[in-house]
């Protein structure tokens, strides 16, 4: 038997992060994967944590996982595929360092991924958008803070990993404003910013005061900003601006709604996805073709630009009202003449007999 609690940590902080370079995020979300695997196989066979075996997370075992996530969690087949993302990649490791569990591997790198629903992606309008940004009171050091993050949020379309990341050095206000973001997959982007968001960000920095961390976004202890926090921070001030545009409280605002939001806007005045894909830093143009989706002016200017074909001339005329009585109930409330004849009653008949006069 195989002890799986070296393996996991191998994995984690000497394959995944130093190996493969991957973000702190993504190492985040791999070790939540393993926590709730875990914890799930310790309640299913009985033991510790620390005390589970490889050869025990079994095919078996992490399908009812799988099961475990959506039936009783209520999680979404895509958080189901990213958890089972993270175990797939576990083995794939594991296969190299335990030979005698490749037939274990091969079962469980055969459970398949579930198919998801593509749906439009959320954004707001610019109604909803100027609420929000209103939302924030600049009269208070936090709420200088808070305008300025979301100005840059929405005009730089960052990811709250890269908004929470940003430091001093990473801004420019001279000659022009801009700012350079360091992204998914270690690429970097240089972004310029509007002037609404430079202002936001001067009038933010002239009451930050020095802090002993570089992050450009501090909590109320002085330290880095969590995603958490800003999640919290964008929830708050959503709710304040639904009180002034009614559209959002139907709405869900979640921090990667506001990269969406900035997506849009960017295709809307330059009709470019590949400008877009640009901007919000994807590697791939075919990541950014849901936005031309989610565009109804995308359609719109092909739609004029096809001549639709002829319709038919011709004028309606409605049937006259006692005959469309007369063909929608026929007689003593029969459907058809036939119906109609099987419906008169019939005289009784009586014998007849000779009588004399």
């Amino acid at each position: 038997m195989t002890p799986i609690a070296p393996h996991i940590t191998a994995f984690l902080h000497d394959h995944l992060a130093t190996q493969r370079g991957a973000s702190e995020h993504t190492c985040d979300t791999y070790a939540s994967s393993f926590q709730l695997l875990f914890e799930y196989a310790s309640r299913d066979l009985k033991v510790a944590p620390s005390q589970l075996w490889l050869e025990q997370i079994d095919a078996s075992l992490v399908t009812a996982f799988l099961e475990y996530l959506e039936n009783v969690r209520a999680n979404s087949p895509s958080t189901r595929n990213v958890r089972l993302a993270a175990i797939r990649s576990f083995f794939r490791f594991v296969e190299h360092r335990v030979p005698s569990a490749l037939e274990q591997v091969r079962r469980v790198l055969a459970i398949p991924f579930k198919k998801t629903d593509s749906k439009l992606v959320p954004y707001l309008n610019k109604e909803e958008m100027q609420a929000l940004l209103d939302a924030p009171d600049p009269s208070t050091r936090e709420g200088i803070r808070d305008r300025a993050m979301l100005h840059l949020a929405l005009a730089a379309g960052l990811r709250v990993s890269e908004l929470i990341g940003l430091r001093m050095g990473d801004l420019s206000l001279q000659p022009s404003a801009s700012i350079l973001v360091r992204g998914k997959g270690r690429r970097e982007r240089a972004l310029p910013l509007w002037r609404e968001t430079t202002s936001a960000l001067r009038a933010w920095l002239a009451v930050r005061g020095d802090a002993a961390v570089p992050e450009i976004f501090l909590n109320s202890k002085g330290e880095q900003l969590s995603r958490w926090g800003f999640a919290y921070i964008l929830t708050k001030h959503a709710r304040v601006a639904s009180q002034k545009c009614e559209s959002l409280e139907t709405k869900r605002v979640s921090p990667h709604v506001l990269r969406h939001t900035c997506a849009m806007f960017v295709l809307q005045a330059t009709h470019d996805i590949r400008k877009v894909s640009l901007w919000l830093g994807h590697s791939s143009i075919q990541t950014t073709e849901i936005y031309t989706r989610a565009d109804p002016s995308e359609k719109l200017d092909a739609t004029n630009s096809i001549t639709p074909p002829k319709l038919r001339k011709g004028r309606f005329r409605p049937p006259d009202k006692l005959i469309a009585l007369l063909k929608g109930q026929s007689l003593w409330g029969a459907r058809t003449p036939t119906d109609a004849v099987k419906h008169i009653p019939r005289t009784r008949q009586l014998p007849i007999t000779n009588r004399s006069p």
